[in-house]
């Protein structure tokens, strides 16, 4: 049967639009998040961690909506910008005092996981203070980090769902485009990587990747559901060399296009970035090739 449309790597054919369609005429009175979630539910369209994926279907909806193949009932409540509304978290009072040892007089590292916890506040802040990327809101899928030495935080990660397209990565792992619609979720990308600038502690950044390397994948399992294989990043060449990345066994694979992911033209209108990846299991290929 023809495909009428997709979307985020569905095909709809007429079948799905009479489902659509049905779920719609059955509940006149429903808003338009309810008939997300009904359609969820028709569909059993879960997460991994057996959750809805209701802002997804939401999405599409919409899309199909716009597109004359469905009728959505009139917008009854518009919702707030969070972006808008979201103030830059504000400044932090933490030990700043000069932090110069070697590493193996730093004492116990501790990681801690501070999504959905009191410190996540402690986190972005520090990320938007002093990071040259500020902090940005993680959409889908994420995890956050703060690093401690013994009662000094020394640290912070931010890790979330990567980019759909990515060609040297694509390249290095050699899935299909079907493999890469289905496995995606089982890659995590580090958006941000912060060693405080009063901290000057030779070796500290390498051997911080290679520690939250080992627990990401059981958090985010714990998290969301689902392991993780394989972990990525950009690395600015105009600002940094990747030093602490490359000591850590993380392998430049390219560098990216400088086009965006939603570019509408060809040429590059960003800055180009040289992609870093790093499997976290020898049957990386494998286990991210599977289509059934």
């Amino acid at each position: 049967m023809k495909v009428v449309a997709r979307y985020r790597g569905r095909e709809l054919r007429e079948t799905d639009l009479g489902v659509i369609r049905d779920v719609i005429a059955a509940h006149p009175e429903a808003s338009r998040r309810q008939l997300s979630k009904l359609l969820c539910q028709a569909w059993d369209w879960r997460q991994e961690n057996g959750q809805l994926r209701d802002m997804l279907c939401r999405s599409l909806l919409l899309v199909l909506h716009r597109a004359g193949h469905i009728s959505l009932p009139p917008v009854r409540q518009v919702p707030p910008n969070n972006a808008v509304l979201r103030r830059r978290p504000s400044p932090v009072p933490v030990d700043r005092t000069p932090l110069v040892a070697p590493l193996s007089e730093l004492g116990p590292l501790e990681f801690r996981q501070v999504r959905r916890t009191a410190e996540e506040r402690l986190c972005e802040a520090l990320i938007a203070e002093h990071h040259y990327l500020g902090y940005v809101r993680p959409v889908g899928e994420h995890l956050k980090y703060l690093v401690w030495a013994r009662d000094r935080v020394v640290a912070c990660f931010a890790w979330s769902s990567p980019p759909r397209h990515l060609a040297p990565r694509d390249r290095f792992i050699g899935w299909s485009a079907e493999a890469r619609r289905r496995n995606l979720r089982f890659l995590a990308y580090n958006t941000r990587y912060l060693i405080l600038p009063w901290v000057h502690v030779p070796h500290l950044g390498s051997h911080l990747l290679g520690r939250v390397a080992r627990l990401l994948s059981s958090h985010w399992e714990q998290r969301y559901g689902h392991p993780i294989y394989y972990l990525e990043s950009f690395v600015d060449p105009a600002r940094f060399r990747g030093t602490c990345y490359r000591a850590a066994n993380w392998r430049f694979l390219g560098p990216t296009t400088g086009r965006g992911h939603n570019a509408r033209t060809n040429r590059a209108t960003q800055p180009r970035k040289e992609v870093l990846g790093l499997p976290l299991t020898r049957r990386f290929r494998a286990l991210l090739s599977v289509v059934s």
